[in-house]
Formats: C-alpha cells, sequence, structure tokens
C-alpha cells in the first residue's frame, strides 16, 4: 500500500508484523506504518515489546488473549471513522496470526477493501507488512533445519479440532516433512505434545534432531537440541517453537542441519 498520507478522513489498516520480539528483526516498512499510525492495537504482550517512542502520542489499546476477534473489529471501526490505525501482531502477521481474521471480519461486515493498494471513493485501505515469523526465528537460532521441506503446525485444538491435527501431523510424518510446532503446549493442553511425540516415533528414528527455541530474540532467550527419544516435554511450553527433523536431518556441533541433497550430485569436502 503506497505510504502517502491519506486524505482528509480517510481512515487505514494496516496489519503490522513485529517479528519474534528483538527491535532489531522490527522491519523498517513495520516500523513505518507504526510511525504513520494514530492508532495502535494489540495483545498487550506484543506492546510491551514495542519501543517507548513509537507508541508515544497515540491511541493504545491493549487486549488479553483469546480476544482477537473483538481486537480486529475495533480496528475496523477506528480505521471506518478515519483514523490511521495499525493492528499488530508478533511473528509475521499472516502466519498464525491476525491477518486473516481482519478480512474475514472485513468480508463479513461487507466492506469494499483497497488491499496494499490508495482507496478509491468507497474503500477502506488496508495494508500489510511481512515480518520475521517465529519458524524462521527458531531455524535461525537452530542452525539450518529447514533447508529442505517443511511443514508448520499448530497443536492448538482451540480453533481446530484435534482429530483434524492429528491427520495433518501423520501426513507430514508419512511424507517425511521437517516439523514446526507452534503453540506446542500449555497448562491447559500439556498432553497433546507427549501424544505428537509418540506418533513421530512410528515414523521416525528415536535419534531424530529435535530443536527448541523459547522467546526467540526476546529476553529470556534459551536454545536447545536433543532428539525426538530424550525430548522433555514438560520442558516446553506456549513460549517454545519445536522443529522436529526429517529422516534426513542431522545433529553435528550443537547445530540441526537438514540436507537437501547436495551431497548426492556434488563433492563437498
Amino acid at each position: 500500500m503506497a505510504q502517502s498520507d491519506p486524505g482528509p478522513g480517510q481512515g487505514e489498516l494496516h496489519l503490522v508484523s513485529l517479528g519474534p520480539g528483538g527491535q532489531a528483526l522490527l522491519t523498517p516498512a513495520a516500523r513505518q506504518a507504526l510511525e504513520r499510525a494514530e492508532a495502535i492495537l494489540g495483545y498487550r504482550t506484543y506492546l510491551e515489546l514495542l519501543p517507548a517512542e513509537l507508541l508515544q502520542g497515540k491511541k493504545v489499546l491493549a487486549w488479553s488473549m483469546r480476544q482477537e476477534v473483538e481486537r480486529v473489529q475495533e480496528a475496523l471501526s477506528l480505521a471506518g471513522q478515519g483514523l490511521r490505525v495499525a493492528l499488530v501482531g508478533s511473528g509475521d502477521v499472516g502466519v498464525y496470526s491476525l491477518a486473516g481474521l481482519a478480512l474475514e471480519v472485513a468480508r463479513a461486515r461487507g466492506l469494499r477493501l483497497a488491499f496494499q493498494r490508495p482507496a478509491r471513493v468507497g474503500e477502506l485501505a488496508v495494508g500489510l507488512t511481512p515480518g520475521v515469523s517465529a519458524l524462521n526465528a527458531a531455524a535461525a537460532l537452530l542452525g539450518a533445519p529447514l533447508t529442505h521441506d517443511f511443514m508448520a503446525l499448530s497443536l492448538s485444538d482451540l480453533l481446530t479440532p484435534w482429530p483434524t491435527i492429528v491427520k495433518r501431523l501423520k501426513a507430514a510424518a508419512e511424507a517425511d516433512l521437517v516439523l514446526c510446532l507452534y503453540n506446542p503446549r500449555s497448562r491447559k493442553r500439556d498432553w497433546q505434545l507427549e501424544e505428537v511425540r509418540r506418533i513421530m516415533l512410528e515414523h521416525r528414528s528415536p535419534e531424530t534432531p529435535v530443536g527448541v527455541a523459547r522467546n526467540a530474540f526476546r529476553p529470556g532467550q534459551e536454545v536447545w537440541l536433543t532428539s525426538l527419544a530424550e525430548l522433555d516435554v514438560k520442558a516446553v511450553d506456549m513460549l517454545c517453537l519445536v522443529i522436529v527433523g526429517n529422516s534426513e536431518t542431522i545433529a553435528w556441533e550443537g547445530l540441526m542441519i537438514t540436507p537437501r541433497g547436495y551431497e548426492s550430485r556434488y563433492e563437498l569436502s
């Protein structure tokens, strides 16, 4: 979407990706969108990760977990009133975040959108800035686990039935895909990750490397490399992203490496 100022009374909604949390990984485009915004809305924890100067002089609305629909509805309402609104999400706002919900709500309201372009009369301008997703951040800390085909899977069954999650998990296991697990374990969902481990052991060696990144690129960052057999599921929580290697993934010097296949065609030494 063009970054020129909208006309008088012409609001806009910008879906802003914050990256994993560290200010160094907040993109210039995201920072620019936040600077231009008159109102910034988001989950309280995400807003606390932003530099204070980006919030000064703006209408800031912080929300609790599981208030995503209300958050999006308010953002669209404020934009409809003529404000430049930034709705923020961690990682990439289009990956397990609010971009899809925002477009769904806009569709349910019958809005006409100017997506990533200047708005015409009767349209609401909506922009989106991509960001560094959690899987990108975790992979960067673990080495090179995603250099071949992989799948991202959320273990949260709040919106997706558990049988559907298991069906997708088994398909990934049978296809020998590297697996990136979002929302792996919470206080109320404390058994699913162990079930995932059991299912994966039906298809993968117990020595299959597993990497865990907690608070990637945030204060309190922790990274550890283990195996499918030795994964301590009780050490994993919602601040973690878990990467399970495929049958070719190796552990070397504390790193995960998933070969692309170069060694079968080239002399690497």
